[in-house]
């Protein structure tokens, strides 16, 4: 199958900034380009930019400007796949896809792009573990840091097991030749495509991995293909990007981005309004207006494929009853929680489940409906006597995340039930097995166009949660395997909607609160257009600034 490359004229009529088109003696000449500042929450939450290790919604919006996979996101309509690395792809069969790469992409070291690199991507090396048996679909070792690989280099345990959710029968990668590349999987798999074009999946230079000294060395300054490289990332602090002038997509328009961390909302709109920044994220609907009202800024944002969910750990002697797991799902008012808190800029959803899974959406599903009276009936045939149950939360890692428990934990004690917050430093304190895990705050998003990933990835026998040891079904865990494989959609939607029944009603392993939204204030002056995700594209195409000075 063959798509329109919408990059194409861009990358041909080598637009500068400001839309002049400038001969290279003087481009060499002059930079006349801008550096811009974004005040952020967090720059990433594992201290590197590896994409394999670094999920999350806060790396998800830096990395936009340094990595790309084979097959690209739509950001300017609805996430609708597009050509990126690949100018074509095609099903050779159920268990394969064929790409065409793009001729002349240069890495951020200067390396060409070739089926090499891409094949090394998708290794061992630097995915699965040096001793990862496709075959049998498991790492052949259980430390918490893989082996050594014949370079020296170790893997964290994230990464294989990251590499695992996302790929969990893929055979192997070889290259046809110089541009074409395919991949093989075990077993049919309807999603191959989808899975190929998403974040983890971002293509990176071999050279450049292979040369680094460790892991870590590597993990924090990737060479990949984006229109921006890496000059200095300063964990918890900064980080620092710079034009990749050879970019295949046209030159960038911005010389510099620095990401810096600012953690306070009231510190990002100060620093915006001072002109400390040019762009800060993560602004609560309470201020939208009160920014709007001035002239020199102006707020973007809305709904994106993220939903905030609260977690179980079923492990905890105040939850393994489900009945107690189902009186916390009903007493929340979830519509209230949006109403006040974002002003109904966002919505309750239906279930663990976006639209825009197309014929897998199950129709008619909804989240538990608030009923204190349920929840009362169901604590006390659970012979619940108000013992008290651990919540653990960060401080506003998401937007109102505090203001979001203080209120559900109301709602609970009206309701009979004794949730206790529990405030940690970072994701390794809400982790942490030691016994007293019995709920914790998350969100959950859909990396592509179906079930597979999103209820399958996080919550499925290679998800976070099971890796985590909080939660397990063997009915839920047959049925991922079984929809991994199943090409009839009617029967895949069939498995979806009875795994929403286990994960939702039966077996709480989540309950969903709300569909996320992300708002970003910036200077009106410049021309910008925000993503229905996390990320921030500065390509060519995004991003214009009229400076008057």
């Amino acid at each position: 199958m063959r798509y329109v490359d919408r990059r194409r004229f861009i990358a041909g009529a080598g637009l500068a900034a400001g839309g002049l088109v400038l001969p290279r003696f003087a481009i060499a000449q002059a930079d006349n380009r801008p550096t811009i500042t974004i005040a952020v929450q967090q720059v990433a939450t594992s201290a590197s930019l590896e994409v394999v290790r670094e999920r999350s919604n806060v790396g998800e919006r830096v990395q936009q400007s340094i990595f790309e996979t084979l097959i690209d996101r739509n950001l300017k309509s609805r996430l609708e796949p597009i050509p990126g690395l690949a100018e074509s792809w095609k099903r050779i069969d159920e268990r394969t896809v064929e790409f065409s790469l793009r001729k002349g992409v240069k890495f951020h070291n200067g390396d060409e792009m070739t089926s090499e690199d891409i094949v090394f991507t998708f290794g061992p090396e630097r995915m699965f573990g040096y001793d990862y048996d496709a075959a049998a679909n498991k790492t052949l070792f259980t430390t918490v840091l893989a082996r050594d690989s014949i370079e020296g280099k170790k893997l964290p345990a994230e990464v294989v097991g990251i590499a695992k959710r996302t790929f969990p029968s893929l055979e192997k990668v070889e290259a046809v030749d110089k541009y074409t590349v395919r991949f093989v999987n075990r077993v049919p798999d309807v999603t191959l495509e989808a899975r190929i074009g998403s974040s983890g999946c971002s293509i990176i230079n071999k050279r450049g991995f292979m040369e680094a000294k460790t892991w870590i060395d590597w993990a924090r300054k990737p060479i990949s293909t984006g229109p921006y490289k890496i000059r200095e990332l300063k964990p918890d602090e900064s980080l620092t990007l710079d034009a990749h002038d050879e970019y295949w997509g046209g030159r960038p328009p911005i010389k510099t981005i620095r990401f810096v961390v600012v953690p306070e909302v009231s510190s990002r709109i100060n620093g915006l309004l001072s002109g400390q920044y040019d762009f800060i994220c993560d602004v609560p609907p309470d201020q939208i207006g009160t920014l709007a009202q001035n002239a020199k800024f102006e707020v973007q944002g809305g709904l994106i494929t993220n939903h905030r969910i609260l977690v179980f750990d079923k492990n905890h002697p105040r939850l393994a009853d489900p009945r107690i797991r189902q009186a916390i799902t009903h007493a929340i008012d979830r519509q209230a929680i949006v109403d006040s808190l974002w002003a109904g800029k966002t919505r309750v959803p239906a279930g663990l489940q976006w639209e825009f899974y197309g014929p897998m959406f199950v129709e008619g599903w909804t989240v538990p409906e608030y009923d204190v009276k349920k929840t009362q009936a169901l604590l006390k045939a659970a012979n619940y006597k108000g013992e008290p149950i651990p919540f653990r939360v960060l401080n506003n890692y998401y937007t109102n995340q505090v203001a979001t428990a203080q209120i559900e934990v109301e709602m609970w004690r009206a309701a009979g039930l004794n949730v206790q917050i529990e405030m940690r430093e970072n994701w390794q304190q809400i982790f942490e097995n030691d016994g007293k895990r019995a709920m914790r705050d998350w969100s959950n998003s859909a990396g592509f166009s179906d079930p597979m990933s999103s209820i399958v990835a996080q919550h499925g026998p290679q998800g976070q949660q099971q890796q985590a040891k909080e939660w397990t079904n063997e009915e839920m865990n047959k049925l991922c395997g079984t929809l991994e494989t199943e090409v009839d959609m009617a029967k895949r939607k069939a498995m979806f909607k009875r795994m929403l029944e286990i994960c939702e009603r039966e077996d709480p392993a989540y309950t969903v609160l709300h569909q996320n939204a992300t708002f970003t204030a910036k200077r009106k002056d410049i021309q910008w257009q925000t993503a229905p995700a996390f990320a921030m594209d500065f390509r060519a195409e995004n991003f214009r600034w009229d400076r008057k000075s």
